[in-house]
């Protein structure tokens, strides 16, 4: 490889940018490291990714002590998939948070924000990246640290209830993940992720290694809001900065379910997951429960926010029932759910900042006609809502397509069906939408005329144009989804 040393970069690069972003003191100087910090991963990600695919996975050596002895990096189809969506996606916000952190933080405390915001973007990325259990650990706690912060500075004063909320079961959920990892170190004698997956099938149905499955698959289910354990989720999104909700909801959540897949089929196996314990059963219940209970609750909000937060926790449920089906099309359509998902409701969280802008809080009453005085954001806002739905030629369509797929091939018809007809209720909630802002009279709390300033529509519209560009353009998105199930399923012992 040409770049030997990119693997450690992609991670300290942005982890060294917090620490220069609170020394200068300078809001436009933080906010020139971190957009330059998070370009140069997002760049190091693309490339890292062009080399997996050529190439095959990459091991990076920490200090040059060989794994398992050393902490080992290692990029391979799955992890470059979920490394370029969470760089490009913190590439893309970081711009849009010069403006939109201007307006919603008091100035002397931008500088911290833009540090902290690089703290998260390095957490996520290490998550990814490292294949060292007890590492991982050590990163997620660096990301969700810098994210309850994150959410506490938002100018509503629930923000900081929604932020202690994420703290307390984020804590637990990190406690529950390091028992199980502490577990797993008791029987294998080693925290290397492969060197792991390699040596347990020697004990794998011993009490300690199924409690360890136990633990973390709670620990990592509450930083990823599987249902009923979502409940930190709605206030944290509803309430957060813009450029934060955004950022979060496309990244923060897809990270852990990267993560419980990784230990599901990477280190546990399949025997193991999907024999010896009923945890695709108990995923499937899980997973249709969340999309319908999430999407109705959705119809009732009074506030675009919290709709879409409530939508992502539906949306969630499609992933994990990708996982749940432990197949190649199930599996396609879970990774695939990663990046579409990501893009499209990062593009519907920033286009929704710049209406709260102009009009405060995002609520339908203030969004009657809206779409007379904001025309592009509103129309960003329906064509993301299309993907949203799963409608053909936007990126949320792959995924409907491929869970429909593994249904049929696992011969549940009425799965298939479930897919189809939940879809319905998200045309419901999105329309909700349509009616305010393009067949609703402009009331008197409806924002005088006026697009989001360039700065926040531009990013906003990039992943617009992406959810839709992903949906008929699928040469990246597909096949890698595809190397990455495939991976996922031949990794298992």
């Amino acid at each position: 490889m040409t770049f030997a040393h990119l693997p450690a970069l992609e991670v300290a690069v942005p982890l060294i940018a917090a620490p220069l972003a609170m020394l200068l003191r300078r809001s436009s100087a933080a906010w020139a490291i971190a957009t330059a910090a998070c370009a140069f991963s997002f760049g190091a990600a693309l490339l890292l990714a062009a080399e997996v695919w050529t190439n095959g996975p990459i091991s990076y050596a920490l200090g040059s002590w060989d794994p398992p002895w050393g902490i080992e990096y290692r990029v391979d189809a799955l992890s470059a998939f979920v490394l370029v969506l969470v760089s490009g996606i913190a590439a893309t916000v970081a711009p849009y948070a010069w403006r939109s952190a201007a307006a919603e933080l008091p100035r002397e405390q931008l500088y911290l924000f833009y540090a902290l915001y690089c703290l998260c973007v390095a957490g996520l990325l290490g998550m990814t990246i490292t294949g060292d259990a007890f590492n991982l650990f050590v990163f997620m706690e660096i990301a969700s640290l810098s994210s309850y912060v994150l959410i506490a500075l938002g100018r509503d004063r629930r923000a900081l209830l929604a932020a202690y909320q994420y703290l307390v079961l984020g804590t637990i959920g990190a406690t529950f993940y390091v028992i199980g990892v502490g577990l797993l170190y008791l029987m294998t004698g080693t925290l290397n992720l492969a060197d792991m997956a390699a040596r347990l099938p020697q004990v794998q149905e011993t009490r300690p290694v199924l409690a360890a499955l136990a633990f973390i698959t709670v620990g990592v289910s509450l930083k990823l809001a599987l249902f009923p354990l979502h409940l930190w989720l709605p206030n944290a999104y509803a309430y957060a900065p813009s450029a934060v909700t955004a950022f979060l909801a496309a990244t923060g959540t897809k990270v852990s379910i990267y993560v419980l897949a990784r230990f599901y089929f990477g280190v546990f196996g399949l025997r193991l997951v999907t024999e010896t314990l009923p945890m695709p059963e108990i995923l499937l219940a899980l997973s249709i429960v969340a999309i319908v209970t999430a999407s109705l609750v959705a119809l009732w909000q009074a506030d675009l926010k919290r709709l879409l937060a409530y939508s992502s926790v539906a949306q969630i449920g499609y992933t994990t029932l990708g996982i749940s089906m432990a197949s190649k099309d199930g599996l396609t359509a879970a990774v695939a759910h990663l990046f579409n998902h990501g893009i499209t409701t990062g593009a519907l969280f920033l286009l929704v900042g710049g209406v709260a802008l102009r009009a405060g809080r995002p609520e339908f009453e203030r969004m009657r006609g809206l779409a007379r005085r904001m025309p592009l954001s509103s129309l960003g806002v329906v064509i993301a809502g299309l993907s949203l739905i799963g409608i053909p030629g936007t990126a949320g369509f792959i995924t409907k397509w491929y869970l429909v797929l593994g249904a049929i091939g696992a011969g549940r018809w009425w799965l298939a069906a479930f897919v189809v007809l939940t879809s319905l209720i998200a045309v419901a909630y999105v329309w909700r939408f349509v009616e305010a802002a393009y067949l609703g009279e402009p009331g008197s709390e409806t924002p005088q005329p006026g697009e989001a300033p360039a700065a926040m529509l531009a990013p906003a519209w990039l992943l617009v144009a992406a959810s839709v560009v992903f949906g008929l353009y699928t040469a990246y998105s597909v096949p890698g989804a595809q190397r990455a199930a495939a991976l996922l399923l031949g990794a298992s012992p």
